[in-house]
């Protein structure tokens, strides 16, 4: 018999507003589950800190889950709208039980997503989430017991304004960012009450674009997810650099001076050059996820910094920080993490720094980055019916293999599923643009031919 499907996936719980798991039978019940769970390893008055990003659906969910966890006599912190890494860093101030961060991240609307972080202000981890379920499951198999309505206590504000003091911080006093003009995309998501004001208290001029959220903008046409709009931004306002964030801004994605978009590969390579400069490059290496380029590797061993490759997912990237004693790591994506200031990605903290790092150097975004050089990367997605094994299927083994072959020390593979959608995610280096596009197509062909939807 088959186990049941995992509700939490790499990054949180995700679906559709009013769907399982995200209906409210089952978002009450879970609410109710870590309310027992807190209880059970805190007593009464575990501390409890909720935000969450600007779907239109955010405020109810977060209602549910308060109705569930009310009958545990939690003491609640409720943010508002706020990025997740807010979430995060409030947990530490208050030193509070668990954070949860309501926010499907990058997805669009009508998705949404529950992610729970841990006193320390990171990821609960897989086991944790997994007992949580077992819980939750119970819940569900009990007739329901008719839990109190949710209300939320008031936004705290000063807990918002503690953020913002708390990214500034990281910089220099004064006015690090004097003279430089900025493009900022929000993504109508968490970032839109924060971004312009964080980077004009630094001293920056600012463009910005979309940070007037509907309910049911977020990510539409905007953000990290497409960031040909933030580099217009930038061509269009004649900005030094432009940067965009996903829903919950623990993401970012930068633009240079000319409109040319770089993803998370560049900000690794850009701060991991400059911490190793500074003598701040702890270990003298770097994590980075499977799917970063062969570019970034390349250019970084130029520098004389190793790179240490992992899983994909911010929780796998701070993990393998952690046990190999480094500092610096992220994802292509633009989840960058870096330990001494944060305990999870950040987007609108990583936008800081790249910011700073222009300021400081005196020269053009573009500049900064000619020593690195993206390796030609195709990523391409097949929608699967199913998530068996890749090894035991007959036609995807050998497919890959001879992609392997071709590609032999001047490529690279990946071939995994993703943590979060039905979906298998081919992803292909080589110095060929053209070769790297018929092998992905062959791989693609095979994996639709044994599990295709």
């Amino acid at each position: 018999m088959n186990a049941a499907p995992r509700l939490f996936g790499t990054d949180g719980m995700r679906g559709t507003f009013g769907r399982p798991p995200l209906d409210e039978v089952t978002v009450r019940a879970l609410g109710d589950a870590l309310g027992e769970t807190l209880r059970g390893r805190h007593g009464d008055g575990a501390r409890v800190v909720l935000g969450g990003d600007t779907r239109a659906s955010t405020p109810e969910l977060c209602r549910w889950l308060t109705a569930g966890l009310a009958p545990h006599r939690t003491d609640l912190t409720y943010l508002g709208v706020v990025p997740t890494p807010a979430v995060a860093g409030e947990c530490r101030r208050r030193r509070a039980a668990c954070g949860i961060a309501v926010s499907a991240s990058h997805n669009p609307h009508p998705d949404n997503g529950i992610k729970l972080l841990d006193g320390d202000g990171g990821k609960w981890p897989p086991a944790a989430e997994a007992a949580l379920e077992r819980r939750l499951a119970e819940r569900l198999a009990e007739p329901a017991a008719g839990p109190p309505d949710g209300s939320l206590p008031p936004v705290d504000r000063e807990a918002r304004e503690a953020y913002l003091a708390s990214l500034a911080g990281t910089l220099p006093g004064g006015r690090p960012l004097a003279g430089l003009h900025l493009a900022l995309d929000a993504a109508n998501g968490a970032a839109s009450p924060f971004a312009r004001q964080l980077f004009e208290g630094l001293g920056a001029a600012v463009t910005i674009t979309c940070d007037a959220p509907d309910g049911r903008n977020i990510n539409r046409g905007c953000g990290s997810t497409h960031p040909q709009a933030v580099a217009a931004l930038v061509t269009a306002a004649g900005a030094g650099a432009g940067f965009a964030f996903d829903g919950d801004a623990d993401r970012a994605i930068m633009a240079d001076e000319a409109g040319t978009v770089h993803d998370g590969d560049a900000i690794l390579y850009l701060w991991a050059r400059d911490l190793a400069r500074r003598g701040e490059l702890r270990g003298g290496r770097i994590v980075a996820t499977s799917m970063s380029n062969l570019g970034l590797e390349r250019a970084l061993a130029r520098e004389g910094i190793g790179l240490v490759r992992c899983d994909v997912g911010d929780r796998v990237v701070v993990e393998t920080l952690k046990r190999e004693g480094l500092v610096l790591g992220g994802e292509q994506s633009g989840h960058i993490v870096h330990l001494g200031l944060t305990t999870t990605g950040d987007g609108l903290l990583t936008a800081l720094h790249m910011a700073h790092l222009v300021a400081r150097e005196g020269r053009p975004l573009s500049a900064l980055l000619a020593g690195f050089e993206r390796y030609p990367q195709l990523i391409e997605n097949v929608r699967v019916r199913a998530k068996p094994d890749l090894d035991a299927l007959p036609a995807v083994v050998e497919a890959r293999r001879r992609v392997v072959e071709t590609l032999g020390a001047d490529g690279r593979l990946v071939l995994r599923y993703s943590g979060t959608e039905p979906l298998a995610r081919i992803m292909i280096e080589g110095r060929d643009r053209g070769e790297i596009e018929a092998l992905a197509r062959r791989l693609a062909a095979a994996i639709e031919g044994e599990i295709g939807a």
